[in-house]
């Protein structure tokens, strides 16, 4: 049954993490999570007098129920939150939506390109898969615009010790790393000479479309490609209609999906919705 009254959630702490973005931690005050969260599910938080709005699990609750959450200021809710100091109670309701497929990357040479503020729903996974042994064959790449605009400061130094990783931005002093991620996966693979057998993206949707274009032409079936909608969501409850694709509500059989469905669900759409297709907006 979904619950729909939040219930109470404490800001542990909060510091800044990239431009006009900030680091939270969370933590739950006399409840525990009815079920288990998965790497890239999220949650919607609950700011009284302001409103409510969905963000995703960065990490998973340790044993105390802690979870982090890099939240990007965009609007009302998040100017509010922004004011907030540790020991602030707001509400939480969660989790909801459809994980990354970590079974199917186990044994796996996995490839995860993020961009920006995208690598934040792939923060979880980059930590399933070093602690399950998996490191030597995870690769990420991760783009920003500029230095400032990236994010996940810490836990990028922690994966660099342990995982390949190549960072590109669009500004900048480094010229060789100049450019979208997508523009540098073939290097990278020749490189270090790393086929992928599953591919997992989060970020702008030109950015995905790109991703996925040079995916497939490294012979990656659509199947083993997977991208996140993340940001299409506007409620939980399939009643706003902002997530609908295809006959599916991102918010409900998402955010995560395999490309070779977001096919399925993008002609279903444009039955309906000619001129609307998957990375059209």
């Amino acid at each position: 049954m979904l619950q729909l009254t939040p219930q109470p959630m404490r800001i542990v702490d909060c510091y800044d993490d990239g431009q006009d973005a900030k680091h939270f931690t969370f933590e739950p005050l006399g409840f525990v999570y009815d079920k288990p969260i998965q790497a890239g599910q999220f949650f919607m938080l609950s700011v009284p007098g302001v409103g409510q709005a969905p963000f995703t699990y960065t990490s998973l609750p340790n044993k105390k129920g802690r979870f982090f959450a890099l939240i990007r200021k965009v609007g009302k809710l998040t100017d509010a939150l922004f004011k907030f100091k540790p020991g602030t109670v707001l509400g939480y309701n969660g989790p909801f939506g459809q994980g990354w497929p970590l079974a199917e990357l186990i044994n796996k040479e996995v490839l995860i390109v993020a961009g920006g503020c995208g690598l934040a729903p792939l923060a979880a996974t980059i930590d399933y898969l070093i602690d399950a042994g998996q490191a030597q064959t995870t690769t990420l790449i991760y783009g920003a615009g500029d230095a400032h605009s990236q994010v996940l400061q810490q836990e990028r130094a922690h994966w660099k010790a342990k995982i390949l990783t190549h960072e590109t931005l669009l500004l900048g002093n480094q010229i060789k790393n100049l450019g979208t991620p997508s523009e540098h996966i073939a290097q990278v693979l020749s490189d270090n000479d790393r086929q992928p057998h599953i591919v997992l993206t989060c970020g702008p949707e030109a950015m995905m479309k790109s991703v996925v274009e040079t995916c497939m032409g490294f012979a990656i079936n659509s199947n083993q490609i997977w991208l996140s909608l993340e940001k299409r969501m506007g409620c939980v409850l399939g009643q706003c209609g902002r997530c609908y694709l295809g006959d599916e509500l991102v918010c409900k059989q998402g955010p995560t999906y395999s490309y070779d469905k977001l096919l399925e669900l993008e002609n279903k759409t444009s039955q309906f919705q000619p001129h609307s297709g998957l990375f059209s907006y």
